[in-house]
């Protein structure tokens, strides 16, 4: 691997770690569990699985836990880190797993990223089985705000945000493409997460670096964290339905 790819790796690793820290983070993932209500020894697919730690944390439960990733890299790390677990290079628009083949399916930070969030959620409804449980986790991108002295200029940077996403608002359709796509039982919760730690949303807000005033605005958001007065949030959904 190239040195600067191995750079953006590793940054992107820290950032997840550093989410995957807080107890906000913890408690969104030990939800996401018991939405999925997988007994012992069934099987479960995490999709966009990053660095593992949603599967290793299924199979401390005695769940059959496996994970999907598009990312080479992401895969290697979740191996590196967790050999005893199952990981597989794979895309969530076609799975490599047979029709009603999983008890559970789960998806987190996934559908934004995808051209076709309904596609992945007809295909996430092909490999579980009858009664099976589907749950999605995200983040509304538009939603995300930032405390600032000009709020008017805020608006407009934050709105860099979402460039470059392929479905931003992809957490708001959870409960659509659900029923869209034949799951009952459907249910979605909303939380908000708070940051006063600059940087656990630096992966983000460098987004911000699109706008021509960006930089400036984030170094007036920088000075504020040196003051302790940095202060973010973000609407998170959760979205659960049984095939």
């Amino acid at each position: 691997m190239k040195l600067q790819t191995r750079r953006m790796v590793n940054d992107f690793v820290l950032a997840l770690d550093q989410l995957d820290q807080l107890p906000a983070s913890a408690g969104l993932r030990q939800r996401s569990y018991q939405l999925l209500d997988a007994r012992a020894g069934e099987a479960v697919l995490d999709v966009g699985c990053g660095t593992g730690l949603a599967v290793a944390e299924l199979a401390a439960l005695g769940v059959a836990a496996a994970g999907l990733d598009p990312d080479p890299d992401m895969i290697e790390v979740a191996g590196d880190r967790y050999p005893k677990s199952e990981f597989r290079l794979g895309s969530a628009e076609s799975l490599p797993y047979a029709d009603g083949s999983l008890r559970g399916y789960r998806a987190d930070k996934v559908l934004h990223a995808l051209p076709d969030p309904a596609a992945a959620v007809a295909e996430a409804a092909r490999v579980l089985a009858p009664g099976g449980r589907i749950v999605l986790l995200g983040q509304d991108w538009e939603g995300i705000a930032v405390d600032s002295d000009d709020p008017v200029l805020t608006r407009r940077v934050m709105a860099a945000l979402s460039e470059g996403i392929p479905q931003p608002l992809a957490a708001r359709r959870y409960r659509n493409l659900l029923l869209d796509t034949g799951f009952r039982d459907v249910a979605v919760e909303g939380h908000l997460a708070v940051f006063t730690d600059i940087d656990v949303m630096m992966h983000l807000l460098r987004r911000t670096s699109n706008d021509p005033e960006g930089p400036s605005w984030l170094a007036g958001q920088r000075d504020r964290a040196k003051r302790d007065r940095f202060f973010g949030m973000a609407p998170i959904l959760i979205a659960s339905g049984t095939r």
